[in-house]
């Protein structure tokens, strides 16, 4: 009966493991399949968290390319533009700016426009609109740019949360988690210890090397869209560039 017992403990033993994510198992205690081991296997959420994790940073990753080839004040400008479509209260004082700045261009056209000699009541009231428009001007000017500096603020506190946060605290706090395993033997030893660097398992790609590939990678199809687009413009601009000056010869043909 003990030896019973000690048997089947010891075959429990072998099926836990064999579901741990250690690549270390030997081939006797691999050979336990059985449905009791594709079960364990099966609810183990391990590698769905970790692909998830890897898709995540490289998601964090992309947005930052992004960010930084298109330019955080381009990205401001195109927002509070877009933003300012929307039905809300920056939207309504920045039209207000643009009703005064439209009148108040106006009255200083005609003022310019109106002799302070010979006609000096209409200059005198056309320079009371000009003043009084220009103090409103001002004014609302005042009051966009403050909305407009806070909207910059809110931008950058986003933008912190959703790129900068993340790219420090993913690889911090799953410093020692594997993201995936390499094949065993397949590489030497200090090049798992690279690969695993700072403290995943050695034979293991950590989080940090994992996170410095994609940047990698990123960085490389980010330099060739970028380097196809520009030929391809240039090959276009350079096309166009021969018939223009044909036109300018016949023109010129024609001319004399």
């Amino acid at each position: 009966m003990k030896n019973h017992q000690s048997q089947h403990h010891h075959h429990l033993t072998s099926i836990f493991a064999c579901t741990s994510i250690s690549r270390r198992c030997t081939k006797n205690t691999l050979s336990v399949y059985n449905p009791l081991f594709l079960a364990f296997a099966i609810l183990d959420l391990r590698p769905a968290t970790m692909a998830s994790l890897m898709l995540s940073v490289f998601v964090v990753e992309v947005i930052v390319n992004l960010v930084n080839t298109i330019g955080a004040t381009a990205i401001n400008n195109l927002l509070w533009t877009l933003i300012n479509f929307l039905p809300i209260s920056t939207s309504k004082a920045a039209g207000e700016q643009r009703k005064l700045q439209a009148d108040y261009l106006k009255v200083r056209r005609d003022l310019n426009a109106t002799s302070s000699q010979d006609e000096f009541a209409r200059w005198a009231k056309l320079r009371r609109q000009h003043d009084k428009l220009l103090e409103q001007l001002e004014k609302t000017k005042k009051t966009t740019e403050a909305s407009r500096s806070n909207f910059d603020r809110v931008l950058t506190v986003v933008r912190i949360v959703v790129t900068r946060a993340p790219q420090y605290f993913l690889p911090f706090w799953y410093a020692t988690e594997p993201m995936f395993w390499l094949p065993h033997g397949w590489f030497p030893y200090w090049a798992e210890w690279i690969l695993s660097f700072p403290r995943a398992p050695i034979g293991s790609v950590s989080i940090a090397s994992w996170q410095l590939a994609c940047t990698g990678v990123i960085a490389l199809l980010s330099d060739l869209i970028a380097g196809t687009a520009g030929l391809l413009f240039g090959t276009k601009e350079a096309k166009e560039a021969p018939i223009t000056s044909e036109k300018v010869v016949a023109e010129e043909k024609k001319k004399s």
